[in-house]
């Protein structure tokens, strides 16, 4: 989830549970460490781009790193102002330990993927109910908290922490909906998914990515889950076959092992870019929802040595074109929808 959503659902958390006198340093404490997590980002590498990827979203961001990086940011938030504002150091650890503990589980709640045991596994936590950046999420949570700050009370961030889980049960609401749609699309076409997923477009729970994969392709599609479902068909794409589709690279180079990891990362999404043979695209992410112009993707290069990473690139499609199709599709356009009531 982006800082800002990060840090006021922290601060509402840690101002829920504040003492009156002590509700403006307790947001504070809560807003810093609510997007501590974050930190993880500076682990990187000049010759290995792939570095953050594995580290994004890691240790910070386990739910078994949540009382030691608390306590590291209320080491370093106590001295820097708890103590000025007469907090203890047990006070200083509750607010920064309910503000740095939010941050895994809304992470969780995208499409991203966040380490939540680890050590104890590397799976990627997924549950596809917000998008990563979503105003109607993040604008009552920041308002209610500035109504909390200002008149010095905690039932406004209360509230803030209702609507903070509400929203995303409306987004399972909505997810489920999708992938029931979803199953009776693939069942009209006669495919028979191996997996099927249903993954929020940018900045709403209204408009949905709908992913499955059969024996050798995935297919993308957009559904509109409103009063009535519709569906915009899209895309296939082939799965990636690496002794298929680069027969010349190295079984043991540095750049099959790259794809290995983003293989991982993408869990198991890739596919070799139709536009560019040495590209690898993850097929999860597109604009337009129903399309395969993918947000990032690793290259590859043919004249590498064997100990060579690949790049690692992003892509960000603003064409004029792709942000009239997703309005398009956000309003509901009737002439590129195909109504399915029968499956509203």
């Amino acid at each position: 989830m982006d800082p800002l959503t990060q840090g006021v659902l922290g601060a509402s958390l840690s101002q829920s549970v504040s003492k009156k006198q002590h509700l403006v340093i307790a947001g504070l404490f809560g807003l810093l460490a609510g997007m501590a997590p974050d930190l993880d980002v500076l682990i990187r590498s000049e010759s290995d781009p792939l570095l953050f990827l594995e580290f994004h979203r890691q240790f910070t961001h386990s739910l078994f790193f949540i009382p030691i990086g608390s306590f590291l940011c209320a080491v370093f938030l106590h001295q820097l102002i708890g103590k000025r504002q007469g907090l203890t150091f047990k006070q200083s650890w509750l607010y920064s330990a309910l503000g740095y503990g939010t941050h895994a589980l809304l992470d969780a709640c995208t499409s991203y993927g966040t380490q939540l045991l680890w050590p104890f596994t590397n799976e990627r936590f997924a549950w596809n109910t917000i998008s990563a950046i979503d105003p109607a999420y993040t604008l009552p949570i920041l308002i209610l908290l500035a109504f909390a700050t200002l008149k010095r009370n905690s039932w406004f961030a209360r509230f803030a922490i209702l609507w903070a889980i509400t929203y995303p049960t409306i987004g399972m609401i909505q997810r489920d909906r999708t992938i029931e749609a979803g199953w009776q699309l693939a069942n009209e076409r006669q495919h028979v998914p191996m997996r099927l997923e249903a993954k929020p477009s940018f900045a709403n729970i209204l408009v949905w990515k709908l992913i499955y994969e059969t024996e050798n392709h995935y297919h993308i599609d957009a559904v509109r889950v409103g009063r009535v479902v519709k569906l915009y068909p899209g895309e296939s794409i082939s799965k990636l076959d690496v002794s298929r589709d680069l027969p010349w690279l190295a079984a043991n180079s540095q750049q099959t092992k790259d794809i290995e990891r983003f293989r991982h990362f993408s869990n198991g999404y890739i596919a070799q870019d139709p536009a560019d043979d040495l590209r690898i695209i993850d097929v999860r992410y597109s604009i337009v929802p129903n399309q395969l112009n993918a947000l990032w993707s690793i290259k590859l290069s043919s004249s590498a040595a064997v100990d060579v990473h690949v790049g690692y690139e992003t892509h960000r499609d603003s064409s004029p074109a792709s942000r009239q199709a997703f309005l398009d599709m956000l309003f509901g356009v009737e002439q590129l929808a195909q109504k399915q009531s029968s499956v509203d």
